[in-house]
């Protein structure tokens, strides 16, 4: 299992090798997000199928604060979602980068994980951002 990587909209992506397929990506939102979001009571995940470019919105989470959409940190197909969210949105509130993933893509190109940043330069990053605030 590969080091967890970040973007600067919260969301997570850590790959997995896949043999053949090539490298599968689950992805999710950071615990910063969901803490940011509140409590999560709706998520709509897209289709097994669909293909997404990094950066384009490919879910939407709504809390009892605001609904937030959530973009694909890399390109890629999707190949599996979290449905058990559908059900049990809490699942995001509880554990956001760990139970509460939502889709698992088959990246288009391993190489555009290398893009984004890692656990140390995310911490930084939130880091800075509180200065700003």
């Amino acid at each position: 299992m590969s080091e967890r990587k970040y973007t600067k909209q919260h969301e997570w992506l850590q790959q997995e090798e896949d043999g053949e397929a090539g490298s599968i990506g689950i992805v999710g939102i950071s615990e910063h997000a969901q803490e940011q979001l509140g409590d999560v009571v709706f998520v709509e995940l897209p289709d097994i199928g669909s293909v997404l470019e990094a950066g384009a919105a490919m879910a939407v989470v709504e809390s009892n604060k605001a609904a937030s959409d959530v973009y694909a940190p890399v390109g890629g197909e999707v190949v599996a979602v979290n449905t058990e969210l559908e059900a049990h949105p809490e699942y995001i509130n509880e554990s956001a980068e760990a139970r509460g993933w939502m889709v698992k893509l088959r990246l288009k190109s391993a190489a555009d994980a290398d893009a984004l940043m890692s656990e140390e330069e995310y911490r930084q990053f939130l880091a800075s951002e509180a200065g700003t605030h």
